[in-house]
């Protein structure tokens, strides 16, 4: 029998890595522990007991660098103006008198400490 790992020819007693000690069984070991990223085929490192999909999800959603994944994050690029606030929307939320963008939580002037005039009207004015 053929060693999956190694490629060497070993009897039925001597297949196994550890019979054989195969040199090339990290190998094997990595593919079947390391979940991969079907995005873009980084194997993303996880913990013992850890959920393999929720770690590969998290993956995606967070450092993915495939197309895909990358206009998925893009969505929601409106940051709130509102100083310590890290909300983002997916479309500008922008105040009448000071200009500024906020989330929807802090989009009236009293919830964002608005002071009228902070930002000129236009680029031009």
């Amino acid at each position: 029998m053929r060693c999956d790992a190694c490629e060497e020819i070993f009897c039925k007693d001597h297949i196994t890595y550890a019979n054989h000690k195969c040199m090339s069984s990290y190998k094997k070991y990595v593919e079947m522990n390391v979940p991969v990223c079907p995005l873009c085929n980084t194997p993303i490192p996880i913990k013992r007991g850890e959920m393999p999909d929720i770690k590969v999800g998290e993956h995606i959603d967070r450092d993915c660098q495939s197309d895909p994944a990358q206009n998925k994050r893009k969505i929601f690029t409106n940051k709130c103006s509102k100083g310590g606030c890290k909300q983002k929307e997916m479309i500008r939320v922008t105040c009448d008198q000071c200009h500024l963008n906020y989330c929807l939580k802090h989009r009236h002037p009293l919830d964002h400490d608005c002071k009228p005039g902070d930002k000129p009207v236009s680029k031009s004015g």
